[in-house]
C-alpha cells in the first residue's frame, strides 16, 4: 500500500513546483495567520526543538507535555488498541473518541469512523510546531472543538534542514528509523518524510496467565508535501501521506491492522490587512481508512482463549473549507468562511464462534454530514485584545443500519434501518485580554459541540472479558464553559501562566455498565463471569472545574518547561445510569503534570522529562482504581563529526509500572516498561 502511496505522492508534489515562476520566491507552507484574538485564550505551543528531542519519537509523547491533554488510556501506540487513542482536554473524560479537534495543516485528523487518532501516522520530525488551545468553541478551526483544538503544522526547509536521517536500536529487539528530505526548488519546496518502527513488544498483563504473550508491532508512515508560489502572494500546498500500523494485543485472536491514506490541496493568500490586501484560503481533502481487529474471550484463570469477534472497518472522510480575511483596519482582524465534512463507514463482523469458526456475520454503519459557516473578529489596541467568534452547523446522520445473518443457510436475524436524523448547532466563544506591563489578564466563555462518531453509534467492542454495545440513538454532546487566567513575565526569559476553568458537558457519551456476566446480551453476545456488559449512553452531564499552570524559562542553551493540571470532574446521571451520579468519569485523573529540563547546544544536547499521571478509575462505577505513577524519560546526543551524531534515549527510565487498564477479574494491563535506545543521526542544514 505504501508503495502506491509513494508513487502517487511523488507525482503530486512535483506538480506543484513545476508551476513556479522563474524568480526565487520565499514561501512558508502555512495557512492564514493566527488572529491576534487568540491571546485571550489558554494556548500552549510546542516548538521544533522539543519535537526533535523526545525519548519515544512519538507524537503522543510530545502532546503529553501539555497537562490536561490526555488519551483515554495511558499506553502509547506501541501497545494500546488503536480505538483507545482518542484525545481530550480539561478532565471531561472519554470513551476513546476524541473530544478535542486535531488538525494537520488545517485538515481534521481523527479517524472518520471512530474519532480516535492514528498516532503512528505523525512523525514528529516532519513538523514545525504544535499549538494547543484549551477550551472549546473555535469557530474558524471547524466543528468538533468540544474541549479544545490541537494544531499540527508541517515544516519547511527552514525548519527541517536539507536532510535528516536517524536509526535507533532498542530494548526487545526494537528498531526506529526515520528520514526527512526538504528540498528548496524554484518558487517553493518539496519535503519527503518517512518512518519505520518495529519491536518484539512486551507482555502487557501484570500477572500473566498461560495465554498471555508479548505485543509486537510494526509501523510505517510516509508523507510528501509540495509548496509553490503561484504569483500575487498565493501559495499552492499539496499533501499526500499514508501509514500502516500492525499490532498484537497480547493473546491469540487479537491481531490489529490499521491502514490509511490522506490527500489534500490548499490555496493560501495571507494578504496584508494593513495595506488593504485580502487574505483567503481554500482547502479540499480526502481520507481513506481501513481497520481490522480481532477480539477474544479469556477465561478467569487466563488459561484458555477463544475468538469472539473479527471486525473489518473501512471508512472514508471527505471535506472542504473556504475562508476570507478582508482588510478592515483599525486594529480589527476578520475571518469569514464555511466548511463541510462527510464521513462514512461500517463495521463488518464475524461473530458467535464455535471453536475457531464464526457462525454469524454482522454489518452495521452509516454516514454523517456536517456543514457550517463561521465568523471571527479580533481587535488589538491600547493594551486590549478582544475576540468574538461563532459558527452555525447543520448536521445529518443518515443511511444507518444493522444487518445480522447466519453464515450458513438460514433466516436473516436482524435487518434494521435507522431513521435519518438532522439538526442545527450554534456554537461560539468570546474572549478578552488586557496587558499591563509584565502582566496580562484573560477571560473567556465558550460553547462547543460534538456529533457522536459512527463508532459510538454502530460498533460494539470488547476489552478483556468486558463487552460494550453500540447505540444508534445517541444524541450530540454540548458544552458550556468559561475560564479566567493570568500571564506573568517577571523576567524576559520567564513566562508563567495560570488558568482556572468551569465546563459542563451535557449529554456526555459514556460506556455505562448495565449488567455482569455470565450471560448473552444484545449487541455483543456472550459475556463470561469475569466480564461486564456495558452500552454507550448519553449521561445527563459531566461537570469539570480545574486549574492549569504552565511555565517556561530559557537562558542560553538551558530551558525549563513545566505544566500542571487539576481537574475535579463529576458525573450527573439519572435513569439507567443513576448509580453513576456524583462519581468521576472513567479514565479521568485529578492531577496530571509534566516538566522538562533541557540543554541544547550546536554540537550536543541532553534532556530529562518527569511526568506524573494521577490516579483514575478504569470504569464508570469507580470500582477499579488505576494507581498514580511517576515516570522519567531522558535523551542525550553527542557529535561524532560535523554532520553525524551519536544519540541515546530512555523511556520510563526507572521502569515504573504504569497501569493502563483493569478488566474483569481485576486483570491489570501496564503501559510501556523501560525502553532504552541508541542510534545515529545524520543531519545537514
Amino acid at each position: 500500500m505504501l508503495d502506491r502511496i509513494g508513487c502517487a505522492a511523488f507525482a503530486l508534489c512535483l506538480a506543484s513546483p513545476a508551476l513556479a515562476q522563474e524568480a526565487q520566491i520565499v514561501v512558508t507552507g502555512r495557512g492564514l495567520d493566527v488572529p491576534p484574538g487568540d491571546a485571550a485564550y489558554d494556548v500552549v505551543t510546542i516548538d521544533r526543538a522539543r519535537l526533535a528531542d523526545t525519548a519515544s519519537n512519538r507524537i503522543e509523547d510530545v502532546l503529553a507535555d501539555v497537562a490536561g491533554l490526555a488519551q483515554f488510556r495511558r499506553s502509547t501506540s506501541s501497545s494500546a488498541h488503536p480505538t483507545s487513542q482518542g484525545i481530550t482536554l480539561r478532565g471531561l473524560g472519554g470513551n476513546a473518541s476524541s473530544r478535542a479537534l486535531l488538525l494537520l495543516d488545517g485538515v481534521p485528523q481523527t479517524d472518520p469512523f471512530g474519532g480516535w487518532v492514528p498516532f503512528p501516522a505523525y512523525m514528529p520530525g516532519r513538523l514545525a510546531g504544535v499549538r494547543v488551545t484549551r477550551g472549546g468553541g473555535s469557530g474558524f478551526a471547524g466543528p468538533g472543538a468540544l474541549a479544545g483544538t490541537v494544531e499540527l503544522e508541517s515544516g519547511s526547509p527552514a525548519d527541517l534542514g536539507t536532510l535528516n536521517l536517524a536509526a535507533y536500536y532498542g530494548s526487545r529487539d526494537s528498531v526506529d528509523a526515520s528520514g526527512v528530505v526538504a528540498m528548496p526548488v524554484t518558487g517553493g519546496f518539496l519535503t519527503v518524510a518517512g518512518q519505520y518502527g518495529r519491536s518484539d513488544g512486551f507482555v502487557p498483563i501484570v500477572r500473566p496467565g498461560s495465554v498471555d504473550r508479548a505485543t509486537p508491532y510494526e509501523q510505517a508512515s510516509l508523507a510528501l508535501r509540495g509548496v509553490t508560489d503561484l504569483g500575487n502572494g498565493t501559495e499552492l500546498q499539496t499533501n499526500l501521506s499514508g501509514f500502516t500500523d500492525q499490532r498484537t494485543r497480547g493473546t491469540a485472536f487479537t491481531d490489529v491492522l490499521s491502514n490509511g491514506a490522506d490527500a489534500s490541496v490548499r490555496l493560501v493568500r495571507r494578504g496584508n490587512g494593513q495595506k488593504g490586501e485580502w487574505g483567503w484560503s481554500a482547502l479540499a481533502y480526502l481520507q481513506v481508512r481501513q481497520f481490522d481487529s480481532g477480539f477474544a474471550s479469556i477465561s478467569a484463570a487466563r488459561d484458555t482463549v477463544s475468538p469472539v469477534v473479527q471486525q473489518h472497518v473501512p471508512a472514508t472522510g471527505i471535506g472542504a473549507r473556504i475562508e476570507v480575511a478582508p482588510p478592515v483596519g483599525g486594529g480589527v482582524t476578520l475571518r469569514l468562511g464555511g466548511d463541510l465534512r462527510r464521513v462514512s463507514g461500517e463495521t463488518r463482523e464475524l461473530y458467535t464462534f464455535v471453536g475457531t469458526s464464526p457462525t454469524r456475520r454482522r454489518v452495521a454503519g452509516g454516514a454523517s454530514l456536517t456543514t457550517g459557516g463561521f465568523a471571527n473578529a479580533s481587535y488589538s489596541g491600547g493594551g486590549w485584545t478582544l475576540d468574538a467568534g461563532g459558527r452555525i452547523d447543520h448536521w445529518t446522520i443518515h443511511d444507518g443500519g444493522l444487518f445480522e445473518a447466519p453464515l450458513s443457510a438460514g433466516p436473516v436475524l436482524t435487518d434494521a434501518r435507522y431513521a435519518d436524523r438532522h439538526g442545527w448547532e450554534p456554537t461560539g466563544r468570546l474572549g478578552a485580554a488586557y496587558a499591563l506591563g509584565a502582566v496580562t489578564l484573560r477571560a473567556a466563555g465558550y460553547r462547543g459541540w460534538r456529533l457522536p462518531t459512527l463508532n459510538e453509534l454502530y460498533r460494539p467492542f470488547r476489552a478483556g472479558a468486558d463487552a460494550t454495545a453500540a447505540n444508534p440513538g445517541l444524541d450530540a454532546e454540548r458544552l458550556w464553559g468559561g475560564e479566567a487566567g493570568i500571564d506573568l513575565r517577571p523576567l524576559p526569559d520567564l513566562v508563567l501562566r495560570a488558568t482556572g476553568y468551569w465546563n459542563r458537558l451535557d449529554g456526555a457519551i459514556a460506556n455505562v455498565t448495565l449488567a455482569r456476566g455470565p450471560g448473552t446480551f444484545p449487541g455483543v453476545g456472550f459475556v463470561s463471569a469475569a466480564g461486564a456488559y456495558r452500552m454507550r449512553r448519553n449521561l445527563d452531564a459531566v461537570e469539570a472545574r480545574g486549574l492549569e499552570l504552565d511555565g517556561r524559562w530559557t537562558r542560553g542553551a538551558w530551558s525549563l518547561a513545566g505544566s500542571w493540571a487539576y481537574a475535579d470532574s463529576r458525573v450527573h446521571a439519572s435513569g439507567a445510569a443513576a448509580a453513576l451520579d456524583g462519581l468521576r468519569p472513567a479514565q479521568t485523573p485529578l492531577f496530571q503534570g509534566s516538566a522538562t529540563i533541557a540543554w541544547r547546544a550546536a554540537a550536543a544536547n541532553a534532556s530529562l522529562t518527569a511526568r506524573y499521571a494521577g490516579a483514575r478509575f478504569e470504569d464508570d462505577q469507580n470500582s477499579a482504581r488505576l494507581d498514580p505513577a511517576w515516570t522519567v524519560d531522558a535523551t542525550l546526543g553527542a557529535p561524532l563529526t560535523r554532520t553525524l551524531r551519536l544519540e541515546a534515549r530512555a523511556e520510563n527510565l526507572f521502569d515504573t509500572q504504569v497501569q493502563a487498564g483493569i478488566s474483569g477479574g481485576n486483570v491489570v494491563e501496564r503501559a510501556t516498561p523501560r525502553t532504552l535506545w541508541v542510534g545515529l543521526r545524520y543531519a545537514m542544514r
